[in-house]
């Protein structure tokens, strides 16, 4: 028996602490709250959601162990970021918040201490890359997370970005798991249609053709998962696919927070991220396809590498819960 009490259990998943990566050993939430949502101003294309229930939301999310806020200077034209500010004030609980958030160059900020650890948004590989050379041969602070756009139907980001983070032990914040939000059902269309109701979404109204398959796809295997949850086997295909991947939940509602947070106890077997994945199947592009898959991730020589010698390879660390996989 220890001599020290353990910790007590966390009332959900998001309480359940992960370190976000090797380049930034602070605890965080497995999953991240977005706060684009939080805000009036953009009500036109995001829908409506005033301070009160702003403030619910992350009462809902903090009252679930979560503790990671993303948020922006320009999101719903500052309301975000000042509304944010103002809960935290009130609830007395900025020291048990990680809070990220975006403004052109910040080493001024770095200076003078106010900010812990760096990250990266929205920007190409190489540029990710040049840049995490240049700090770590001028003795700097490197990144400790890179924020994109990755989700089961676009799947570009496992070209390079994937890799680099690998490479660096950057961690992986991720918008748009839902596919801007269509991904639903036909059940789920139909209701809104009924009520008079469009998706939402920066990416348009109307759901593709690819996106009602993908919709599809996702309904099977959840209902082979015993929920019926699409968004929850959406954000558990990226949670399985790459270690230290944060993705970020970005909703309205309390109950759509919920629903999200079920994707944490989801564990996808192979052949259901197969099946989801053939859909729409993925190209890597030169000079990936020519030279094989990274050995340090399945193991083995491909592509021209096999062409060497035999070769045995440490393999790289996995998703948590897939260690066996």
């Amino acid at each position: 028996m220890s001599q020290w009490p353990v910790a007590p259990e966390p009332p959900t998943e998001p309480g359940r602490f992960r370190v976000l990566s090797s380049a930034g050993g602070i605890r965080v939430s497995p999953l991240q709250l977005g706060a684009m949502s939080i805000g009036e101003a953009w009500s036109s294309f995001m829908g409506s959601m005033d301070k009160k229930a702003s403030f619910k939301l992350l009462d809902a999310y903090f009252e679930a162990g979560g503790n990671s806020i993303h948020t922006a200077n320009n999101y719903q034209n500052e309301q975000s970021e000042a509304w944010i500010g103002e809960w935290m004030a009130a609830r007395k609980n900025r020291d048990q918040i990680v809070l990220a958030t975006k403004f052109t160059t910040d080493y001024k900020y770095w200076e003078l201490g106010k900010i812990l650890y760096l990250g990266i948004s929205d920007s190409p590989a190489w540029v990710a890359s040049a840049a995490n050379y240049y700090v770590k041969g001028s003795g700097k602070t490197p990144f400790s997370v890179y924020q994109g756009r990755w989700n089961v139907l676009l799947r570009d980001f496992e070209r390079d970005i994937i890799p680099i983070a690998q490479h660096f032990g950057i961690a992986l914040a991720l918008w748009d798991v839902l596919g801007g939000g269509k991904f639903q059902t036909k059940k789920q269309i139909d209701e809104r249609k009924k009520k008079g109701e469009s998706l939402r979404s920066m990416f348009g109204s109307e759901q593709s053709e690819d996106e009602a398959m993908m919709s599809a796809a996702l309904e099977k295997v959840a209902a082979e998962q015993g929920t019926e949850s699409i968004t929850a086997i959406a954000f558990a295909y990226v949670m399985a696919k790459a270690p230290n991947v944060f993705p970020l939940v970005g909703v309205r509602k309390i109950e759509h927070l919920q629903d999200n947070i079920s994707a944490l106890k989801i564990r996808l077997t192979k052949e259901q991220i197969e099946s989801l994945e053939s859909v729409r199947p993925f190209h890597v592009g030169f000079p990936n396809d020519f030279i094989g898959e990274d050995p340090k991730l399945s193991g083995k020589t491909g592509g021209l590498l096999a062409a060497s010698s035999p070769m045995a390879f440490v393999v790289a660390s996995k998703p948590i819960g897939y260690e066996g996989a």
